[in-house]
């Protein structure tokens, strides 16, 4: 088995996005035709922003799990940096000059996660950094790893596939199929396996049975933690580090400080010195681009901040409350996980979009996920909970949904 999923997808296409724009155009054309894609909105209270004039609705897409993303002492921490400083960002490559605050939150979150920490300015260039680094074998002591992908892996960690094919093996396995990565592993003797933490449409990494493969065969986890950072662990170390004491030389997280962290930029916790000179000398973002910009790097020190302080544990608390409560209303596959993303099965993509159209006029803003996203006839609604969301909001959401799925053909 083991060995046709290799044979098969070495006969692949790493990419392919003439065929995906041809398969998703008149999909993509039907949604933006409704009015639900790329809305210009102002933040209001709570999750409430304003799309038009007037025109108010609560919103269940952004990723701001906590609600931090408009917390006033991080919009506060970074007008401040703004003025102190007087500029935004300065141009040049992280080797030459860095501001100084950029140390500051490096060393502050090391202390936060209990690892090294290198800090971007998106996840992606975080993933551009460390990826190519993974596949020529600087992480793994000069041996060439197998690199196996996660079939539902985020698009900025399998877009970098076929750059990292070549230096390395790369392979995809299906969802979550722990017996079929131990086989790999059985079958090589240097492994690195690439996927989510907690995925962006439902579910989590089974982050237990990776650890015991890791004991057991040095499996090289390399986990995109972008959602799952700030809702778990006790200084909101995220989904995947709560479960990792050590990082050791043998597992590197990615994570955002946007989300649930509430600030922007992106984040490698890592285990290892030789890791973090790596990175430092050798990677395209880090040795020929910018990190984070001036009031990215304010606000996430404020954000490290609240995640000292006891205001964390109560907005997780609110979080757990909130998903309790869209489960007992509306059960999905994920009930019960304690995660803050919900996917709602429709089927077909127009009937996803137009479900999303009717609550977008009722009020609500939910993202309708369809091909490429998602597999195609595999259109749902995503549904993003937050801890600054009101039971009412829920319960009216849950309302709505049932409503219009019961009046659906």
């Amino acid at each position: 088995m083991v060995m046709s999923m290799e044979s098969d997808v070495n006969k692949q296409r790493f990419r392919n996005l003439a065929s995906v724009i041809e398969r998703s155009r008149s999909d993509f054309d039907y949604a933006y035709s409704t009015g639900i894609m790329t809305l210009y909105a102002r933040s209001l209270e709570h999750r409430h922003v304003e799309i038009g004039p007037g025109r108010s609705v609560i919103d269940f897409a952004r990723g701001s799990y906590l609600g931090l993303d408009n917390h006033p002492l991080i919009v506060d921490a970074a007008i401040a940096a703004l003025a102190s400083y007087r500029s935004i960002q300065w141009s040049g490559a992280r080797t030459r000059l860095n501001f100084s605050l950029t140390g500051d939150l490096e060393n502050s979150l090391s202390e936060l996660f209990d690892a090294r920490i290198v800090v971007y300015s998106l996840v992606l260039t975080a993933n551009m950094s460390a990826l190519p680094l993974l596949a020529c074998g600087a992480f793994t002591r000069g041996r060439e790893p197998v690199l196996v992908f996660d079939q539902f892996a985020h698009a900025t960690l399998a877009y970098h596939k076929a750059v990292l094919a070549e230096d390395a093996q790369v392979l995809q396995i299906r969802h979550n199929d722990v017996e079929e990565l131990e086989g790999i592993c059985q079958k090589h003797t240097c492994v690195a396996y690439i996927c989510d933490g907690v995925y962006s449409m439902g579910g989590n990494a089974p982050i237990s049975e990776l650890l015991r493969l890791q004991e057991r065969y040095g499996l090289f986890i390399y986990i995109d933690d972008a959602h799952g950072i700030s809702i778990r662990g006790r200084h909101g170390q995220g989904y995947a580090k709560s479960q990792i004491a050590d990082l050791g030389e043998n597992t590197i997280i990615a994570a955002s400080l946007s989300k649930g962290f509430g600030a922007t930029g992106g984040v490698l916790m890592l285990g290892t010195d030789e890791q973090e000179k790596l990175l430092r000398r050798y990677a395209v973002p880090h040795a020929f681009s910018m990190g984070p910009d001036l009031a990215a790097i304010a606000g996430a020190l404020a954000s490290a901040e609240i995640h000292r302080s006891t205001e964390l544990g109560e907005r997780q608390a609110r979080l757990s409350r909130v998903i309790q409560a869209f489960d007992e209303r509306t059960p999905t596959q994920s009930s019960g996980d304690g995660m803050p993303i919900r996917m709602i099965p429709i089927g077909e993509s127009r009937a996803a979009v137009d479900t999303a159209a009717e609550l977008l006029r009722r009020g609500f803003y939910v993202a309708a996920a369809f091909y490429p996203t998602v597999p195609r006839d595999k259109a749902a609604l995503r549904v993003c909970l937050t801890a600054d969301h009101s039971q009412d909001e829920v319960a009216q959401l849950c309302a709505s949904i049932r409503d219009i799925a019961s009046a659906r053909p």
